[in-house]
């Protein structure tokens, strides 16, 4: 049975699934969709344009699809779009999408700590850790199983691969290729996310294939390009080690190096 707090605003236009439970001084809008079983502990604010999935728990202080921060932006319908099964912790913003893609996306199973910003037109995966204080702007793109340390700063249409690890404070100005870690100020790779992958189930075999295929591109010596094509005149790559390739060649931004 869904339970709405009678301190609670929410407009009969929403859409709430089975068993959904509304806090005190809640604020849900219009055009605002809330799948089954999701909880809002209190005192969030659910704009138009939010489409919330199922078993998610939103912590107080809370907002979801409030306008963009893009002055371009003229009151276009547009939508903030989280999965299945995410916690959403204390006072985090997440902002709805500008008419650049209309949609901001936060997948599944996902962890989103306090006081952080997932800004207009942001797209995280799912199974992503995303500590206190971090702050994404707009366009950002952060693969599955990432996760990133606390006060981190990712500057507008950066993108972090899958699996990985991006230690507290750093700031991000170019992409991230999969399964590293990275840290410091400026950033730097300090090596492969073995401790991550092995969690994760990666072989050992695996893991060793894609150290290799860094220490030729990243610690070699060789700029990028001349890594790539060294690792690719060998051979037999496993499909991890492609998608990395494909990763960097499809970077507008460069990538972080170590």
């Amino acid at each position: 049975m869904t339970f709405i707090h009678p301190t609670a605003i929410v407009s009969p236009k929403a859409q709430l699934g089975e068993n959904v439970r509304i806090g005190q001084f809640t604020t849900v809008e219009d055009d605002v969709e809330i799948g089954d079983g999701t909880e809002i502990i209190a005192s969030a604010y659910i704009a138009n344009g939010a489409r919330i999935g199922r078993d998610c728990r939103i912590f107080p202080g809370v907002t979801i699809a409030m306008a963009p921060q893009d002055l371009k932006y003229n009151n276009e319908p547009t939508t903030a779009e989280i999965g299945d099964r995410t916690t959403i912790r204390e006072n985090a913003t997440i902002h709805r999408g500008t008419t650049a893609t209309s949609r901001t996306i936060v997948g599944s199973d996902n962890l989103l700590m306090a006081y952080i910003h997932v800004a207009h037109d942001c797209r995280v995966g799912n199974h992503v850790i995303i500590s206190n204080l971090t702050q994404l702007a707009g366009h950002v793109e952060v693969g599955d199983w990432a996760t990133i340390g606390g006060a981190v700063k990712l500057h507008q249409f950066c993108r972090v691969g899958s699996y990985c690890m991006v230690g507290a404070g750093t700031k991000i100005v170019k992409d991230v290729s999969p399964y590293v870690l990275i840290d410091g100020n400026p950033a730097s790779i300090a090596g492969v996310n073995k401790v991550g992958l092995r969690r994760r189930g990666f072989s050992p075999e695996l893991i060793q294939e894609i150290s290799d295929f860094y220490k030729a591109v990243l610690f070699s010596g060789l700029n990028t390009s001349e890594g790539i094509s060294q690792v690719e005149a060998n051979g037999g790559l496993p499909q991890e080690v492609q998608g990395i390739i494909d990763f960097i060649r499809s970077s507008k931004r460069g990538i972080h190096r170590a």
